[in-house]
Order: structure tokens, then sequence, then C-alpha cells
């Protein structure tokens, strides 16, 4: 059995939140199934909890207090953790955006909107202002920021390997002037090729097919259950129960047969970029 890995408490509050649970819960001399006993929750998550990977609900944290009788300690915990890991992105995004981190995999859909990990920084300002018209300047540029500070997953040690199957109306969708749509087109192909990227896309003379709704992410991780996100409008939802994630990778599967080989997609998002960058986008 590998040694275990501590959490270092001194690196953020979910950090420190982490660690201390793991020592309340061994200094209480009982087993993450011990004290997952009487939750809606399994051993995986207290696990991803106490290594700072997924921030604890309101509602486990009171199941906490109660097993190891600690006065209400991670109850009051939660809205400091909350907080913290928010860091630029909306609340129902901050749980994603700290387990990417940790993925072995990352694969997504983009019906309507560039993954956020291959976004440009104009092109996440204009879906920011576009969502946010009433915003702060100061306030759009901090979320812009969060979002480009995601793709630093990529230059870690061990990056996640990544696979994002987008629709061709992202390439048409003119949300940026071309010289800068230009440039967002050859990022996206530059990741491709920086870090063995797989990208497909579906084309706008594909008919109906099984993933016609919702931006979808999934994640693996080497030492916890797979998950999938979906997003919408205002809100977001981690699944992670399996059954449902069997459904949607099921769908995912079937999406992949829908779209062009990643020879041909590439070429696409680079004839794209030309493109834009002669001034003759096609419509």
């Amino acid at each position: 059995m590998p040694p275990r890995k501590d959490t270092d408490a001194s690196a953020n509050v979910p950090s420190f939140y982490g660690a201390e649970l793991r020592f309340r819960r061994e200094e209480a001399g009982l087993t993450l199934e011990q004290l997952a006993e009487g939750s809606f929750f399994g051993v995986p998550f207290l696990s991803l909890i106490e290594r700072a990977e997924r921030r604890m609900p309101l509602d486990l944290a009171k199941h906490v207090d109660k097993r190891l009788g600690t006065d209400g300690f991670f109850e009051r915990r939660c809205e400091d953790a909350r907080k913290a890991k928010q860091s630029g992105h909306a609340e129902y995004f901050a749980d994603v955006a700290e387990m990417e981190k940790h993925a072995e995999s990352i694969e997504e859909w983009a019906p309507m909107l560039v993954p956020g990990l291959l976004q440009t920084a104009p092109y996440a300002r204009a879906i920011v202002r576009a969502a946010m018209p009433r915003a702060f300047d100061a306030e759009v540029e901090e979320l812009v920021s969060a979002r480009i500070k995601r793709a630093e997953l990529f230059d870690s040690e061990i990056p996640p390997k990544f696979w994002a199957i987008l629709d061709e109306s992202l390439l048409r969708r003119r949300v940026l002037p071309n010289q800068q749509m230009a440039e967002l087109l050859e990022h996206i192909a530059q990741v491709g090729r920086d870090t063995r990227s797989i990208f497909q896309i579906v084309p706008e003379t594909a008919s109906a097919h099984a993933f016609m709704m919702g931006m979808t992410k999934f994640m693996t991780f080497v030492d916890a259950p797979p998950v999938v996100y979906v997003e919408s409008l205002h809100s977001g939802q981690l699944i992670d129960y399996p059954a449902l994630v069997k459904d949607y990778r099921q769908s995912y599967d079937l999406l992949r047969a829908v779209a062009l080989s990643p020879e041909a997609s590439l070429s696409m998002i680079e004839t794209a970029a030309e493109d834009y960058r002669n001034g003759k986008p096609r419509d």
C-alpha cells in the first residue's frame, strides 16, 4: 500500500479544513466508513474533503459535528471554506475548478461556448461581460483572471488528459473582432498540439444526436469515482451518482461517433483561424 499523502494544512482554508477533519476523525478512533455511517455521503466523498478536493456541504458538516462531538466546529467553518474555494468563480463552479487540478482526465462537450480551459482573455472577457452587463470592470477582470488561471493545470507535472468535443457553430460565432477570433482559434489549436489533447468538431451538417443540450464535463481521478458536471446559464450541478454518470458517458460516446475525426477537426479549426486572419470568415 502506498504511503498516505497528508494534506498541507497551511496551503489554504480548505486544506486546513480537510486536515482538521482527518485529525479529529482519527483522534476519535473512527474510520471513514464509520464517520460516513448515517449520512447520505460515501467514503470517497469524505476522502476528497480530507484532501481539500471537495468542500463539505452544510448537512454533512452537521452530521460530522454530531459524530465527532466537535460542538459545531465544522458547521461554522463551512462558510469560510466556501468563500476561500470560490477564488473568482461562481459558487456552483468552485468545487469543479478545484477538482480539475486533481483530475486524471477531463472531457468536455461544448455546444455553445468555448470551454474555459481553452479560452483567451479577450474571449473570456466578452463572455463574462455579456452575462453580467452591469458588473463593474474590477469584478469582470477577477472572473476573467480566475478562468484563465485554470489553464495552468496543463503545466503541472502530470497534466490531465484532455478531450473536447465542440460544435462547429463555435468557430463561426463572431464573439470578437476578426483578429481576436483568429487568436482564439490559433490558441485552441496550439493547446491541442502542446498538450497532446484531442479535439473533435460536431459539424453543422450533423443531424439529431444524443447530446444536443447543455455544456457537460467529465472528470476521472486516480483514487476517486468519476463525476459529471452539467451547467446552464446561472447554475451548475455536479453529479457523482454512478448510474447517472454511466448514462452521461454513454451519450458522450455516441456523440464521438457523430463528430469529425481529430485530424479533420484540427484542420477545420486552423482553416477558420486563417479565414479570420484574412478578414474573410465563413458565415
